[in-house]
């Protein structure tokens, strides 16, 4: 009776003061969420874990396909969160490993204020003119192959431990607590040969206190903070970030895959005459 008390009151307690999510965990180690800023090869409150490259490796373009399949059903399981796309550029130029050019709906804006300056309508001195754009050396692809809310409970197993009426109250309570899961790939692609460079398979696991049938939880999503303020938003995204230290620490040890006779040149699979 009095471990059901304690553990009854870590539960209130936590609820009382809002605790509605574990931190996520990837890779088996501890949480990786994306918080903080970045201001060129400078960050501010990145998280610790994040790889970081003192050199960039080249310039890149995030590109989320929203017509593929995987997209359609993220989206309407979590709609709150939106695109991918803000929180895993933020995570890219804060590790310092890749300088992040537009290539996404911003890319209209920029169009626009070049056609501007074509028709004459802006200042003198405005600066736009041609070769002034950088290229993006390689393009990153996300998806999100799996992520699932609630896949299991903590009720029934500790129930049981507590036992009798007691372990059943407790487990009525703990029941609340459902962990989420997702399993996320990044896929990299050289924009000059059109060949793939790495790719990377990254997870992670957190819990979400939704006790008392979520009274205390919640939370508001949309953009960056979708992923940073919402326990399936967490999880995801240190899916990614697993993902992408995993491509990180891969491409330091890069080499260059090489066919006899040269890439795209027939290959050695001959087909018999």
């Amino acid at each position: 009776m009095k471990r059901y008390r304690f553990v009854l009151g870590l539960a209130l307690v936590a609820a009382s003061f809002g605790v509605n999510a574990t931190q996520p965990k990837l890779g088996g180690a501890s949480d990786m969420t994306a918080t903080g800023a970045a201001g060129g090869a400078n960050s501010q409150g990145a998280n610790p874990q994040l790889e970081y490259c003192p050199d960039a490796l080249g310039t890149l373009a995030v590109v989320e396909d929203q017509g593929a399949p995987w997209w359609g059903d993220y989206i309407s399981r979590y709609p709150r969160l939106g695109s991918t796309v803000p929180v895993l550029r933020m995570m890219i130029q804060q590790s310092n490993c890749f300088v992040v050019v537009e290539r996404g709906q911003a890319m209209n804006n920029l169009m626009q204020e070049r056609a501007l300056e074509a028709s004459g309508e802006m200042r003198a001195g405005s600066n736009f003119g041609k070769g002034q754009m950088v290229a993006a050396d390689y393009t990153m692809s996300p998806s999100i192959q799996f992520a699932a809310k609630g896949t299991g409970g903590l009720g029934g197993a500790l129930g049981g431990l507590i036992g009798g009426s007691g372990g059943r109250v407790f487990g009525a309570i703990a029941g609340g607590v459902k962990s989420n899961e997702a399993a996320t790939t990044l896929l990299l692609v050289d924009n000059r040969s059109s060949v793939q460079i790495s790719s990377s398979v990254g997870s992670a696991k957190n819990f979400d206190l939704n006790l008392f049938g979520g009274a205390f939880g919640g939370g508001a999503g949309g953009g960056v903070g979708g992923f940073t303020n919402t326990p399936e938003g967490k999880v995801i995204t240190a899916a990614f970030a697993d993902s992408y230290n995993q491509m990180v620490r891969a491409l330091r040890n890069y080499r260059a895959q090489t066919v006899e006779g040269g890439l795209g040149k027939g290959g050695q699979l001959k087909v018999a005459d």
